[in-house]
């Protein structure tokens, strides 16, 4: 499918760019609002890891199973029907009144998610056809990182000091996502014909879209994959342990605190990524990987230590690896997609990256169960540090990436 024709690129640019933040933007708003579900409905800890879960599964079947809608209907009509349905479950959260309710609203969000994640990423390269692959990346991973840091923060601040908290957080998000879906049917673009490969429909068109590069490009692909898997990871390791780590560091609390602590590594992981844009991909990989490796070293540190400045330091850490690996990622997907294979490659690449945000946790989680929190937090630290070690080694011994772009 080719847009480079379709006068007001710039203008349909925007507005795709504006509509991937607003969608990941409701994602990531209820987590600093959790405490506050769980004091009103009196929730066991079990259950809101299950809300958690909803969403994530629900993110994650998306990308197995609708990868290919895109191919097959182009990715306006697409990410249309995600901002729209992003857009409902955000509305469905609000009024939500038990957890059945809010794990409805939660599975909508993660369908959309996925719709929204792929489809937008997949249009703002075919708006940019023929430019700089890696600007494009920097925009994609950019536009992610400050729409995941937006939700929390604000959330938090809104729910930390307007009445009717778990109703009041939620008024930005859709207000955003009417205006997005506004712009979105405002967009006119040259009808495309599917690519041949997108399918021939029937039941085969829901099969999972997965798939990997050419054996050259394979290795990269899949580095760059678990590079994001374990920038997912420290991420979701960072927000589901910033309470306790706030309560003994600062002293303030509530969500507005734990929605900026979330904010703060995705926005200064924006910032990291902003800088690094010039970088090639070999080089923001493997400084995006050595990053976490020493953000991990230092959490370690910071565990028997308990030291502020270990801790700000591990913060830091982590929202350079975690914007340089993703950074990373995405460039190496832009790099090795063959236009047939665009869509099914990024879902692929996501669906890495989504299982980082939960298989590590809920290891940890397990363990902590066993053998207490701070040791769980330790044998944690020391996976990924060897994961991210060995994975810089084997990108520091492969060749740059001369796919042409397509």
């Amino acid at each position: 499918m080719n847009s480079t024709s379709v006068p007001g690129n710039d203008h349909s640019y925007f507005w795709v760019c504006v509509s991937m933040c607003v969608g990941v933007m409701g994602t990531a708003l209820a987590s600093p609002l959790y405490p506050l579900y769980q004091e009103a409905w009196h929730l066991a800890p079990s259950q809101i890891a299950q809300l958690y879960t909803a969403y994530m599964i629900a993110a994650l079947a998306t990308l197995l199973f609708l990868g290919r809608l895109t191919d097959r209907h182009g990715f306006l009509p697409v990410l249309r029907g995600g901002v729209i349905l992003v857009t409902v479950g955000i509305t469905v959260s609000a009024l939500a009144w038990d957890v059945l309710s809010f794990t409805i609203s939660r599975v909508l969000i993660g369908l959309a998610s996925g719709l929204i994640v792929t489809s937008s990423s997949l249009g703002l390269g075919q708006l940019r056809k023929g430019g700089n692959s890696q600007r494009v990346a920097a925009t994609i991973s950019l536009t992610l990182a400050f729409g995941f840091g937006l939700g929390p923060v604000v959330g938090g601040l809104i729910a930390q000091w307007t009445p009717y908290p778990l109703v009041s957080a939620y008024l930005p998000s859709i207000v955003l996502g009417l205006l997005a879906v506004y712009a979105l049917f405002r967009i006119k673009l040259k009808p495309q014909l599917p690519h041949p490969a997108a399918g021939a429909g029937g039941w085969r068109h829901w099969l999972p879209a997965l798939s990997l590069p050419a054996a050259p490009l394979t290795r990269p692909y899949l580095i760059g994959g678990l590079a994001a898997f374990s920038a997912f990871g420290m991420f979701s390791l960072y927000a589901s342990l910033a309470p306790s780590f706030m309560d003994r560091m600062v002293p303030w609390h509530g969500p507005a605190v734990s929605g900026l602590s979330i904010g703060v590594i995705l926005f200064l992981s924006a910032a990291f990524q902003f800088v690094a844009r010039p970088w090639i991909t070999k080089r923001v990989i493997i400084w995006g990987l050595l990053g976490l490796a020493l953000a991990n070293v230092l959490l370690m540190l910071n565990t028997m230590t308990t030291s502020p400045l270990l801790f700000a330091s591990s913060v830091l850490t982590t929202a350079f690896g975690h914007g340089l690996c993703n950074l990373g990622g995405i460039s190496v997907v832009n790099k090795v997609a063959p236009p047939h294979q665009r869509s099914s490659l990024l879902s692929t690449y996501l669906m890495i990256a989504y299982l980082g945000s939960i298989l590590p946790v809920l290891g940890m989680g397990w363990l902590a169960d066993h053998i207490g929190l701070s040791n769980a937090l330790l044998v944690f630290c020391t996976c990924i540090v060897l994961l991210t070690g060995c994975l810089a080694f084997m990108a520091l011994r492969t060749p740059v990436i001369a796919a042409p772009e397509s």
